[in-house]
């Protein structure tokens, strides 16, 4: 029975870890390190991230400034981040790379909200369907004889209960990100 819960505990685990990951890419108005994570910057003939290769910094709340730590890939890391559809000019001076986020408008937050609250369903359904899993397996294992009835229904009601708690994290979760996007 442990075994059992382990198990899914540790899916619904993952299941949250990968959306906490989306949620961290979903621009807020805020300038966030987190968007340049998937950018790769051609060095050497070898694609690789630019965290590897500048130094990144967050002067003010709207403002990241990209600094290679060699010159010479300067124009390189421009393309990548003109390439990687972030939203965002980057303003190249020679020595650095600014990306100013200009604040969003009040259309776009709501359309940003939508996207949150359709990934954190999505994942909600995804907990729901490891919960589906975990009680199909305790029914068999109470039908092959490794599990008593009692057993069986305590195992249903622990199963319940871890994905109440998901699905109450996530809830918290969404909300939260929902009012930090609507936050002007």
């Amino acid at each position: 029975m442990e075994e059992v819960k382990l198990d899914l505990e540790m899916k619904m685990e993952s299941a949250f870890n990968s959306l906490l990951n989306n949620f961290s890419k979903i621009r807020t108005g805020r300038a966030n390190t987190s968007a340049l994570e998937n950018i790769r910057i051609e060095y050497y003939g070898t694609l690789t991230p630019i965290k590897q290769l500048c130094n990144i910094s967050i002067p003010e709340s709207r403002l990241i400034i990209i600094q290679p730590w060699d010159k010479t890939i300067l124009d390189n890391v421009e393309k990548a981040l003109l390439a990687s559809n972030l939203g965002v000019t980057p303003e190249n001076d020679g020595n650095v790379i600014r990306l100013p986020f200009q604040p969003l408008t009040e259309e776009t937050r709501r359309d940003i909200v939508k996207q949150v609250k359709k990934l954190a369903e999505e994942t909600k359904i995804v907990i729901r369907n490891i919960r589906r899993i975990g009680n199909e397996t305790a029914k068999k294992m109470e039908k092959s004889g490794d599990l008593s009835e009692d057993e069986q229904k305590k195992l249903l009601k622990d199963i319940q209960e871890l994905t109440d708690r998901w699905i109450d994290k996530i809830s918290d979760t969404s909300n939260s990100k929902e009012s930090e996007i609507m936050e002007v």
